[in-house]
């Protein structure tokens, strides 16, 4: 199979598909790879690191030619004219919050694997994982930033200095990108309340944190009276292929004080603020409603590339070799994980999920 790996365009995505590494387990499969040049720069690796790993430096045009493309976010439309019926497109897709991208993608017959939707037998998303752990922890720093006066924050310090509050921190959602989160925040100093549905969730981090996070079931009562006292919250709910819900109403930011901070984490799959109708990006990476700072940046890992391009090849990259490998049917068929990626097959919705979200047909696979 011919693999190929564009260059992101999405304003500032500094990760790339596949690290040098990675190309080096797909050539010894004996599957032909092409890199776009300068793909891996910004995460540090350079084009002449893919060439020694067996990688053929390529123009676009037949990079997205190849049988199988391996991106890390969702193809921009400017990019959409590349797509071919056949086409195995393996990235993250976010579609429940994307129909032009998902029509698109079923006009054409593209097969469409999205990491944020593969599930393992244990619940766990593997793909999803790695970045939420990132985006966790970017969150409270980003948080952390913002709250300072030259950006529009309260201007105080997260941690607080003897004699002095420190800074309370709400995270709702208690799954991997809240639990990151939550830690970074409390060795940061700051005082961390956590909100999460499932009992056992919030049992678990009580254990992990020895009682020093505040756990609340969350009802919109308890959020309400978290967020309102917040200097910073941090939306951190997933639900895998459907669209986030709405958590947190505009009456609830407004009621917060202002220079107060909103970080949601889950734009990209719609957000769960009411007031974050739109995603930001890094050169404009912030607005104020309500007096409220919020950043909602759809791309949060892209500012720690390598790390984070580290950290998502080492796991995506046994499943491409799979899918590479055997075909997506028969990887399918084969492994329930991959199985669980799959959004879109031959023109149909194959994740139901996603179906739901956009009010579309879903055909089993």
């Amino acid at each position: 199979m011919q693999i190929g790996v564009p260059k992101e365009i999405k304003n500032h995505e500094n990760r790339v598909g596949i690290t040098p590494a990675g190309v080096s387990i797909l050539v010894k499969n004996h599957h032909r790879v092409l890199v776009e040049a300068d793909a891996g720069k910004s995460a540090a690796y350079l084009d002449e690191a893919y060439e020694k790993a067996g990688a053929v430096i390529s123009s676009p045009a037949e990079i997205w030619q190849s049988d199988m493309v391996m991106k890390v976010k969702e193809p921009l439309p400017e990019e959409y004219h590349y797509f071919w019926p056949g086409l195995i497109l393996y990235t993250y897709l976010h579609l429940a919050a994307n129909r032009q991208l998902a029509e698109k993608l079923l006009a054409e017959k593209v097969t469409a694997i999205g990491y944020e939707t593969m599930q393992a037998a244990d619940g766990s998303l593997p793909a999803l994982n790695p970045m939420s752990e990132v985006a966790g922890r970017m969150a409270v720093l980003i948080g952390a930033q913002f709250l300072q006066q030259q950006y529009g924050g309260k201007g105080i310090l997260l941690s607080g200095v003897p004699g002095v509050r420190k800074s309370r921190v709400t995270v709702i959602g208690g799954g991997v990108v809240g639990f990151n989160a939550a830690k970074t925040a409390l060795g940061l100093g700051a005082q961390v309340t956590l909100l999460d549905i499932n009992a056992r969730v919030l049992a678990n981090i009580d254990n992990q944190f020895d009682g020093n996070v505040q756990t609340l079931y969350s009802n919109s009562a308890n959020i309400a009276t978290s967020v309102r006292s917040a200097d910073l919250v941090i939306g951190a709910v997933l639900i895998p292929g459907a669209k986030a819900p709405i958590l947190v109403s505009e009456e609830m930011v407004a009621s917060m004080e202002p220079g107060s901070v909103l970080v949601d984490i889950p734009i990209d799959q719609g957000g769960i603020f009411e007031t974050t109708d739109h995603a930001t990006t890094f050169d404009d990476p912030i607005y104020i409603r309500h007096g409220v700072v919020h950043y909602a940046v759809a791309n949060v890992p892209g500012a720690v590339p390598k790390t984070a391009t580290d950290a998502l090849t080492s796991v995506t990259i046994n499943y491409a070799a799979e899918i590479a490998n055997a075909g997506v049917l028969a990887a399918v068929d084969k492994n329930k994980t991959i199985a669980s990626g799959l959004n879109i097959y031959e023109g149909q919705v194959t994740d139901r999920a996603v179906a739901k979200s956009l009010n579309l047909d879903f055909h089993a696979i």
